[in-house]
């Protein structure tokens, strides 16, 4: 098993060596909980958003670590949709795609790892803990954290999830053409995602928790209006083996045929290391970006599902590329600091 040993750089910075942990002296194992890994940047969440501004620190030949906590949001799903060039595609490939294109850049390294603490300790000089005690030190932090989907509490959910239960309209909406479909959830948006629906869907029918839909009159003259049935009953069981939803049993013992389900209930942006800097969220609890995908702190970037917009894996990876562009050149006139070639001079600075 290879262990990660740091060594002095005469560049000024710190490389790891690897060494194998059987031959490791109890002296070198106590550095490993001591000394860092000094990078330009740290790049937290191994998503499209994560991926993309990795990749794009390495095409700037910064030297960047990728820290891959997984699994990934689309782990569950068997296809993406609508991705320019690869549509469908299995997002595990698509994923695997990725980083193998990031393994070929030689400033780029890639780690299985979960970030489980953050740091600023000055200026261009933050610190993350993963999970296993080691500190990496960093110029800057790309944080792709994501988003977690709560799940409706119904037998065989997970079973389905991907395949004929989805939570994004967007996403998965076409595959519910002219099919009959329910959408589990209490909440007023769930009227909107209904209506959504009809853009594709040739049934569309609201099952609650049990619990009373929290929607006014407004929404429900509104479902009334377009033949949307509200079930204030609890779902109790999908139906059927995975693609081959049969429909959803109640609690009562009766049951509602449907093709696919659609579930609105809620997602947790994860920004724990955010809150940790200081960021600032939004009240919905993403993370505050501007349009160059810069934190409220100095030096922190965000990418992907854990800032405000639409979900989508496209522009995931946009906002990935935008933020690993932007990351790269605010290291511009900086001097050098790792194994990584000098950056360029500052343009702002060098041409007043």
């Amino acid at each position: 098993m290879l262990r990660p040993l740091c060594v002095d750089d005469p560049s000024g910075g710190t490389q790891t060596a690897w060494v194998e942990a059987g031959r490791a002296t109890r002296g070198r194992e106590r550095q490993l909980t001591t000394q860092r890994f000094d990078h330009d940047a740290v790049v937290v969440g191994g998503g499209p958003a994560g991926l993309a501004a990795a990749s794009w620190l390495a095409r700037h030949r910064r030297s960047v670590i990728l820290l891959d906590g997984g699994p990934p949001r689309s782990g569950p799903t068997d296809a993406t949709h609508g991705y320019l060039g690869s549509d469908p595609i299995d997002p595990t490939e698509l994923l695997d795609r990725a980083r193998t294109e990031l393994a070929a850049y030689p400033t780029a390294t890639r780690r299985e790892c979960r970030a489980t603490a953050a740091r600023m300790e000055g200026p261009g000089r933050f610190v993350v803990t993963i999970d296993d005690g080691v500190e990496l030190a960093a110029r800057r932090l790309v944080l792709a954290t994501g988003v977690t989907d709560e799940l409706p509490p119904v037998a065989g959910i997970e079973d389905h999830y991907g395949a004929d239960a989805f939570h994004c309209t967007t996403c998965d909406g076409y595959e519910a053409r002219d099919r009959r479909v329910v959408v589990l959830g209490w909440g007023a948006q769930v009227a909107g995602v209904a209506l959504e629906l009809f853009d594709w869907a040739q049934e569309v029918t609201i099952v609650t928790a049990g619990q009373r839909f929290e929607g006014d009159d407004r929404h429900r003259r509104a479902l009334d209006r377009h033949g949307v049935a509200l079930v204030e009953h609890k779902a109790a069981e999908l139906v059927g083996p995975r693609h081959g939803l049969e429909g959803v049993r109640l609690d009562d013992g009766e049951w509602i045929p449907c093709d696919l389900v659609f579930f609105s209930v809620a997602h947790h942006p994860q920004t724990d290391l955010a809150r940790q800097l200081g960021c600032e969220l939004t009240g919905e609890g993403c993370l505050t970006v501007d349009d160059e995908c810069r934190t409220s702190v100095d030096g922190v970037y965000g990418a992907g599902d854990v800032t405000p917009g639409i979900q989508l894996v496209q522009l995931a990876a946009a906002k990935g590329t935008l933020a690993g562009v932007t990351c790269a050149l605010s290291l511009n006139g900086e001097p050098r600091l790792t194994d990584a070639p000098t950056p360029a001079p500052d343009p702002a600075a060098e041409l007043p």
